[in-house]
């Protein structure tokens, strides 16, 4: 199966190339899991006398009679016609017809497929699918053809699906054919999966729809099944092996933060999560727990409890976030929440001068810093912690796995407790699936005081309109956001950019009667510190804005935000801009601005946005519509790029996947029974050898 495709007879080295270059096709392995997308149904012959119009594909059978070539240069074509037992009609073929003529044998019978369509009152197909038929035909019972993905290149070197079909057909007919069983009967037979050998048999050629269909559930398991025993794996490893730092009851810092500090009342859904962190850092294992929480549900609420958690117990804390601006909310936020209380907390970007950084590292070592709040600097080699008992990562989906790692390293005997925290919520199915070995909590509610905010879709055409509401609403008191996809014009896109977007803005509201900010990604550090300053303590009216304050602003007087070319956005992007207004007591808005003309897609996302605030509902609507890669980043979630499991309507097979891997590791967390150890192999050629080494 290891063999190279340029053996197999119809390829040679120059198909073979194009096998590689177009389809990653280098060994007979790779070419039996090239999946077909779809199958033609071949299971009846039509008659010409029965075909509608316009209808689907039909398949046809007859004799072929009057080839030839008609029309002259530019509109020469190759025409035939095709007589059965009730009628006739024409085939014709405009390209390639040369090649095409020379294969044809007047008076042949032929098994003709394709779309049949009229002209000038005949019938005919177009370059139809064609081949000469033989008796031996009706004996093969191929009902259902596999429709193979293909590319432009392949099909102009007439590479086509029936192509693909005959390399697979030669592979699985070679005395070589071998499709290793690695799943124990112990999963299999209660399940009523069909064997992998033969379910890439059916996958490929069918005997019937149930036979596919079988091969496909069983692939799809197999997808599934390889990812859930690694964070399986990893699950038991971490509990069996991972000591945490063990934790005691919650001492004064947290209780005097939660009587005298907190300024609200945490939401039920606050109290679980910490209930639940509690019981994490008390058990002596390692905690490694997600938090999923809506924009705006309080996170950064949960991990201060913890942090104090920690400091109680005599460690330290730190949370890494992915911008700088972000940690620099976190840190001007937690240190307005913690005012009064002892604890020395500091911050580490890659814009803290030198002078301050060796400070913070010797304060770090020598444990004086409590709480370290940062950006990747966090993770650089010098910074070396005295006692590290909790790393908080915030939007962890945009870290690396490997920089996570880095983080809960800084420890040399027990691991760091871990609290990963996203505010894109993705169903809870899909986050165990992705983020198997964390414990997956849940924030589904937001604080009792917040009113939903109000979306709204605008078009051009209203934009005086929408000006005028944004002035009355500046006129109460109220800031605005106004949110621009690009810097720089674009032509192509032909976006409204930042920088005409402050011209227009300036002419509604003009400067000095209005205070306007500015503010994107190539501005210096400090100009945006000092712009964002002006807008948090209510100096400037509106901001206007690239996508930099996405996350981690909090201007609870902000009560709208206008989303320009809110077509260009994502639905999570969107959702995340939306969570910047509606932190106050008043009633806040969304308006999101678009050109007339919007593609099926845009108009999907502008809809999904006004019906509901829910996170959870916005990331459902968005994976249908990118799928799961687009929307988790592949390369930071470690998710592989599945060929047939579709992570958002299969659930059932996730889940019975899932369920298999914990039932085989809690039984046999080594592999070391003889029915496990085709298993083992499996896993450790096609994962890392040595992550399937034995626990204690």
């Amino acid at each position: 199966m290891h063999t190279s495709i340029e053996y197999l007879k119809g390829v040679g080295p120059q198909k073979a190339e194009i096998l590689k270059s177009e389809l990653n096709i280098f060994i007979y392995k790779d070419l039996i899991q090239l999946y077909p997308f779809k199958y033609i149904d071949k299971s009846k012959i039509t008659g010409i006398r029965d075909i509608e119009v316009d209808s689907p594909n039909v398949q046809l059978r007859g004799r072929l009679t009057d080839i030839k070539a008609i029309g002259a240069k530019q509109a020469k074509r190759l025409s035939a016609i095709l007589i059965d037992e009730t009628g006739a009609l024409e085939l014709i073929w405009f390209k390639n017809y040369q090649y095409i003529f020379k294969s044809l044998k007047e008076g042949g019978i032929y098994t003709v497929y394709g779309k049949v369509t009229e002209f000038n009152g005949k019938l005919n197909i177009s370059h139809p699918e064609i081949k000469l038929y033989e008796p031996a035909d009706d004996s093969k019972g191929l009902v259902f053809e596999p429709v193979y993905p293909l590319t432009e290149k392949l099909k102009s070197r007439f590479m086509d699906s029936r192509y693909i079909l005959s390399l697979v057909n030669q592979v699985m007919k070679s005395p070589q054919f071998d499709v290793e069983e690695y799943i124990p009967e112990s999963v299999t037979k209660p399940l009523k999966l069909i064997n992998r050998k033969a379910a890439i048999y059916h996958i490929h050629l069918p005997s019937s729809e149930k036979a596919q269909q079988a091969a496909v559930r069983r692939i799809k398991f197999d997808e599934m099944f390889t990812l859930a025993m690694r964070s399986e794996k990893s699950r038991v490893v971490r509990l069996l092996e991972k000591k945490g730092i063990l934790m005691g009851q919650p001492g004064k810092l947290f209780n005097r933060f939660f009587h005298e500090h907190l300024k609200f009342e945490l939401t039920d859904a606050q109290k679980r999560v910490i209930r639940e962190i509690k019981e994490d850092v008390k058990s002596g294992k390692q905690m490694n727990r997600l938090l999923q929480g809506d924009v705006g549900s309080g996170k950064t609420i949960v991990a201060l409890f913890c942090m104090l958690m920690s400091i109680d117990n005599g460690y330290q804390a730190c949370m890494m976030a992915p911008t700088e601006i972000l940690a620099t909310q976190h840190y001007l936020t937690l240190k307005d929440l913690m005012e009064g209380l002892p604890v020395n907390l500091e911050l580490l970007t890659g814009s803290t001068s030198k002078k301050k950084r060796v400070e913070i590292l010797e304060a770090l070592k020598e444990g004086t810093i409590h709480i370290l709040i940062g950006t990747h600097a966090l993770i650089e080699g010098d910074v070396e912690f005295r006692s590290l008992g909790l790393s908080v990562i915030d939007e962890q989906h945009r870290f690396g796995v490997a920089q996570r790692a880095k983080l809960w390293n800084k420890t040399e005997h027990k691991k760091p407790h871990v609290l990963v925290m996203t505010a894109t919520p993705i169903p809870r199915t899909l986050a165990m699936t992705i983020h198997g070995e964390l414990d997956v909590s849940v924030i589904d509610e937001l604080p009792k005081d917040r009113k939903p905010v109000k979306t709204v879709h605008r078009v051009e055409r209203l934009r005086a309109e929408v000006m005028e509401f944004l002035r009355q609403q500046v006129t109460l008191g109220r800031q605005v956001y106004i949110v621009y996809p690009l810097i720089e014009e674009s032509k192509k896109l032909e976006l409204n950019d930042l920088m005409n977007g402050y011209d227009t803005v300036t002419d509604f509201f003009p400067v000095p009667k209005y205070q306007i900010s500015l503010l994107h990604g190539r501005l210096k550090p400090d100009i945006k510190d000092f712009e964002m300053k002006r807008f948090k303590n209510g100096i400037t009216n509106i901001m206007i804005s690239t996508t930099v304050i996405e996350v981690g602003v909090n201007v609870p007087n902000a009560s709208v935000m206008l989303i320009e070319n809110a077509n260009r956005f994502g639905l999570s992007q969107l959702h995340q801009l939306r969570g910047r207004v509606g932190r106050g007591a008043e009633q806040s808005y969304c308006i999101l601005m678009t050109r007339d003309e919007m593609n099926f897609a845009s108009k999907k996302r502008i809809r999904t946005m006004c019906k509901t605030n829910n996170g959870f509902e916005i990331s459902q609507a968005d994976l249908e519509l990118r799928g799961p890669g687009d929307v988790l980043g592949t390369r930071q979630s470690g998710l592989p790029d599945f060929k047939l499991l579709d992570l958002v309507t299969d659930d059932e097979i996730i889940d019975l996947a899932k369920r298999a891997a914990a039932f085989i590791l809690k039984n046999d967390p080594n592999l070391a029974l003889p029915e496990n150890q085709a298993l083992l192999n499996y896993l450790k050629q096609h994962q890392e050898d040595h992550f399937w080494g034995n626990v204690s």
